[in-house]
């Protein structure tokens, strides 16, 4: 749910305070807890390191990122993958296309010098 109109976005102000008068590429990365802070307009071009509870996660703030807040680029929980014997067999064909890819190429390379 969206925060009413008449109250507006919601910016921390030590964040605000961190970045007012500096640019960009002098500020550097800026660390931040605040989470639910609404990205503004005024942080594009700005790098920002938000904690995900356990280390910080880079974010580079782009044009299209304002009106968002920071907590959904910095995902708490770590997606590894779908588990199960299709997804072995998957892997192990992908694998073995990359390693025949390699030894064409590099019997390729090879020709050429000859």
């Amino acid at each position: 749910m969206s925060r009413s109109i008449s109250k507006g976005p919601y910016v921390d102000p030590k964040l605000l305070k961190k970045i007012s008068g500096k640019t960009p590429e002098s500020a550097g990365v800026i660390k931040t807890w605040s989470r639910r802070s609404e990205i503004s307009p005024e942080m594009v071009g700005f790098k920002f390191a938000v904690h995900n509870g356990k280390d910080f996660i880079e974010i580079f703030v782009g044009e299209d990122m304002v009106g968002h807040r920071f907590g959904e680029f910095a995902l708490t929980r770590k997606f590894t993958k779908h588990g199960g014997k299709m997804q072995k067999e998957l892997e192990l064909k992908k694998k073995e296309a990359e390693i025949s890819a390699a030894q064409s190429a590099k019997a390729a390379g090879e020709e050429k010098k000859t």
